[in-house]
């Protein structure tokens, strides 16, 4: 079992909005995504999002919707509800969906679990069990098969986790303090879910603290270096710089005291000390545009924070995504650039002509004779690609590949897919 104890709230997905249950209709959110932001805002460790409709439209429009939250949310999100074959599954994963989760109280979700399981993994598979009994008949199906239980109804809570050999997230009503220790010190016993951490939500990271003082292992950010062990400069501050986690860009800098460091440590958050109005300031408390911290390190002298985070937004209050835009010098002898920028640079070239047309452009050409043409050459170029790794050249392979990924990019354009969402969808995987 898993060490970490996880505290996981869910959405009832209906008609576009967020309810309040399965049977119950009343209305908890019309904006779903700032939901699911708000419960990752407040310690969340996953989401659970079920899609309670029962049409292919309302289905749809809910995947719509489940993709939104995955792109706006910096906590994993499973996929539930509405999931009636493999490529329901596909779906949900392809939409960003860490996991998803099968209704064993339906039949045909039984037996496709070894299809989904075998084709995406074991971990991204869940069962949703209501009934203990549940566990039992499919025991062997489960173990070889799931990761992880998730048990929706309250009142079989100790004979499920009496007969489960997999670890079980429990909905729990709400319920004292007491109880919720109790329940997460049961070994078997991976998370919580349900009301009792809806209703909490907003005390959730001194619920963490509690349970770590209870020797419960949970997910907290427990720094290794202390403020006391930082050298401070004269203010008695320590400057902090902060990146993109994902393309290393320098977004900003600025200064931290012991309260912003402890807070940004306890909200995963970036927290700062602001040095003219003399008080604490939450990165995107005004804009929206969050930072949601990754990674933390300290230099070589302890004198300076590096802050790996997820930005939402920009970064700079003009509107520049990095406050570093102003230019004094460059020098060009090196000619090297970042892999991903070329990418980037030419996507941007292909969508300039699509929105722009260039007379001569080849890449106008193509767009002008629409998905058919694309098609064919994409699958030239890669037939081409297969012939020139049966010769001995190497530079013959990688002419072929560049011509192959030039026409792929005029695909991804025609179709309104970015270098970002196959890097994501590849991380994902």
């Amino acid at each position: 079992m898993g060490s970490l104890k996880k505290f996981i709230p869910c959405i009832f997905l209906k008609n576009g909005n967020a309810v309040k249950a399965f049977k119950d209709d009343a209305l908890v959110s019309a904006d779903p995504e700032k939901l699911a932001v708000k419960y990752a805002e407040n310690g969340a460790d996953e989401i659970i999002v079920y899609d309670l409709s029962t049409d292919d439209a309302s289905h749809d429009a809910a995947l719509a919707i489940i993709k939104e939250i995955c792109l706006r949310s910096v906590v994993p999100i499973i996929g539930a509800g509405n999931v009636r074959r493999m490529e329901d599954v596909k779906k949900l994963l392809y939409a960003g969906c860490k996991r998803v989760a099968l209704n064993y109280s339906k039949q045909n979700n039984v037996e496709i679990t070894k299809e989904v399981s075998l084709k995406f993994g074991r971990d991204k598979i869940l069962a949703c069990i209501r009934d203990a009994s549940e566990i039992k008949e499919n025991e062997a199906h489960l173990t070889e098969y799931v990761s992880e239980i998730i048990l929706i109804n309250e009142h079989t809570i100790k004979e499920a986790v009496r007969v489960s050999k997999l670890p079980v997230v429990v909905t729990l009503p709400d319920v004292s303090l007491d109880k919720i220790m109790e329940m997460l010190k049961t070994p078997v016993i991976s998370g919580l879910t349900g009301k009792a951490i809806i209703e909490n939500i907003k005390e959730l990271s001194d619920i963490k603290a509690l349970c770590a003082q209870n020797g419960i292992e949970v997910k907290t950010f427990e720094p290794l270096v202390k403020w006391e062990e930082l050298k401070k400069n004269s203010d008695g501050m320590v400057p902090v710089i902060v990146q993109d986690y994902k393309s290393g860009e320098v977004l900003m800098q600025a200064y931290m005291n012991e309260e912003a460091y402890y807070a940004t440590l306890k909200t995963g958050r970036m927290t700062y000390f602001s040095r003219s109005r003399k008080e604490l300031w939450i990165k995107g408390e005004t804009s929206g545009h969050y930072q949601y911290v990754k990674e933390l390190y300290a230099d070589c002298d302890l004198d300076t924070i590096l802050a790996k985070v997820h930005q939402v937004g920009c970064a700079c209050h003009t509107g520049a995504y990095s406050c570093f835009f102003n230019e004094i010098m460059k020098k060009e002898e090196s000619g090297y650039k970042n892999p991903l920028e070329v990418f980037n640079d030419v996507m941007e070239v292909i969508k300039d002509r699509q929105v722009n047309p260039k007379e001569g452009s080849y890449t106008n050409y193509l767009f002008d004779k629409g998905i058919d043409k694309i098609l064919k050459k994409v699958g030239e170029e890669a037939t081409e690609i297969v012939i020139a790794a049966k010769n001995p050249n190497a530079d013959e392979i990688k002419y072929e590949i560049s011509d192959f990924l030039y026409h792929m990019m005029v695909l991804m354009a025609y179709k309104g897919v970015s270098w970002e969402d196959i890097t994501e969808e590849l991380s994902r995987r």
